[in-house]
């Protein structure tokens, strides 16, 4: 069994199709591993355990396999991917004790394929921030480093995968909360266009449209089966695109024409980042190039200080929102000190922001977004790192309960000055683990696509991860680095 771990999913149910293996063998070696390594990660906050062997029963009696991803063990981000009888406290002291009374879509098209769910990932106070280090659950370590950060808001899910508890995980993404954690953890994470998956039936969109919802897995063609699995609208939709030209797995082995490619290894407003950083985008191009894909150095003409200000302006008013939510939800105003500091100081400088600034902001984002559109009429594909730095240490977010929250907001906008652009535009990015520093921690290219042609994305992917693999490599704290306590603590 201890093969399975080194599996993707695409892989692990192509054992259970063959009959290799059970739906209950995979869900057994997952929660062993999980019971193993968790406590060194803490990663999943809440197990479903029982529930997963139910569904994992039934599932290995059902004959044949229903989909690519049949019988593979699963987790879902404890945020709006809601499991009907279960947890949802969305990383809050305020909803602590609250129960699902309903599934989600998503999970609904989850479960569908066949994925069966062993629990809930850890997550910062609804998800505002780009660390995972909730008062309620503490925080979750890196398995690269147990001192360094795993990213957010999705990073409970990354570690997960990253040490091998479950090959894929479901997470979402409001300003690079699938991206910086993949980056963190040495995962691909895919943030795919705005509707593309659905938010229903509790909400139509989700931060004014900056919120798009898929998974982190650790090969190309796992996030291409489970978008495969759970894309198009679901009823009521406030929009959608249309079905791709081939099938998502299909995609990472089709790209038919060399691409027109830009890259930059400064921000957008063309600032310096971290040497790593720039090294690990300059290699991609370079290997962009060597796959005959036509590459350039250029960057969309954008005032990244506009960006950062109309961005920060929509995030306060959305987390004021978002505390609204979780107040209809209680029944109860929450007091300041069931909310965390930074989550309070953003609720409430998003309250003071009128409805005319809110929406000039966003018309200044749309504004921006016909800008980017623009300069993708020349270029398939924009390539940039996914962080302005590698992964920092446990704590460097904290926020105090006076400090200012546009300035808290302008620390971690240097830490990853890339992927809020895309949420404010609606592109579908990817981050793949395409270098590591040289003390072993893991930093993510991001390459961005036009709106509704993850197809392309996908191409490109898994163009790069048959040159530059990276499935070998697996943090000290796995599953597949075994049991030697030794080994799995040198980071600690």
């Amino acid at each position: 069994m201890s093969a399975l771990i080194e599996l993707d999913a695409v892989g692990q149910a192509e054992l259970v199709r063959r009959g290799d293996v059970t739906p209950e063998e995979l869900v057994r070696s997952a929660m062993s591993t999980i019971e193993r390594l968790n406590p060194r990660i803490n990663a999943v906050i809440h197990r479903m355990f029982d529930e997963g062997l139910a569904a994992a029963r039934t599932a290995s009696t059902a004959g044949a396999a229903a989909g690519p991803l049949h019988g593979v063990p699963f987790l879902l981000k404890d945020l709006l991917a809601e499991y009907a009888g279960s947890p949802y406290r969305a990383g809050s002291r305020f909803l602590d004790g609250n129960v699902s009374t309903q599934d989600a879509e998503l999970t609904r098209r989850y479960k569908a394929a066949g994925l069966i769910i062993l629990g809930k990932t850890n997550l910062p106070e609804l998800a505002v921030g780009p660390a995972t280090e909730p008062k309620l659950f503490g925080a979750t370590r890196n398995p690269w480093n147990l001192h360094i950060t795993t990213g957010g808001s999705s990073g409970g899910a990354a570690a997960a995968v990253a040490a091998g508890l479950v090959p894929l995980a479901h997470a979402n993404d409001g300003g690079g909360s699938i991206r910086i954690p993949a980056s963190c953890c040495g995962l691909v994470g895919l943030k795919p266009s705005r509707g593309r998956n659905p938010l229903g039936p509790r909400y139509g969109q989700v931060w004014g449209g900056l919120v798009s919802e898929h998974v982190v897995s650790r090969s190309v063609r796992d996030s291409a089966a489970a978008l495969d699995a759970t894309h198009g609208p679901d009823v009521g939709a406030p929009y959608w695109f249309e079905n791709p030209p081939t099938t998502y797995l299909d995609a990472t082995a089709r790209l038919k024409r060399p691409l027109s490619i830009a890259f930059t290894e400064h921000t957008y407003g063309g600032n310096d980042i971290h040497e790593e950083c720039r090294s690990a985008v300059r290699r991609a191009a370079a290997l962009c190039e060597s796959l005959g894909h036509k590459v350039v150095e250029a960057r969309p003409p954008i005032d990244e200080d506009m960006l950062f200000d109309n961005f920060t302006r929509m995030l306060a008013v959305a987390v004021a929102a978002g505390l609204r939510d979780v107040a209809r939800i209680k029944g109860r105003e929450p007091r300041e000190d069931e909310i965390e500091p930074l989550v309070w100081l953003m609720a409430r400088r998003g309250e003071k922001i009128s409805g005319g600034e809110y929406l000039t902001a966003a018309q200044d984002l749309q504004a921006m977004s016909r800008q980017v559109a623009q300069f993708h009429e020349e270029f398939d594909v924009m390539l940039t790192p996914t962080l302005g730095q590698p992964p920092v240490p446990i704590g460097s977010f904290v926020t105090q309960p006076d400090a200012d929250p546009f300035e808290t907001r302008r620390r971690m906008w240097s830490f990853a000055p890339f992927p809020q652009l895309q949420n404010a535009t609606g592109q579908p990015a990817v981050s793949l683990p395409l270098h590591w520093t040289s003390d072993g921690l893991p930093v993510g290219v991001q390459a961005v696509a036009r709106l509704g042609e993850e197809h392309v994305l996908f191409g490109l992917a898994g163009q790069l991860e048959a040159e530059a693999p990276w499935s070998h490599r697996w943090p000290p704290v796995s599953a597949a680095a075994g049991d030697d306590d030794a080994r799995c603590d040198a980071t600690a």
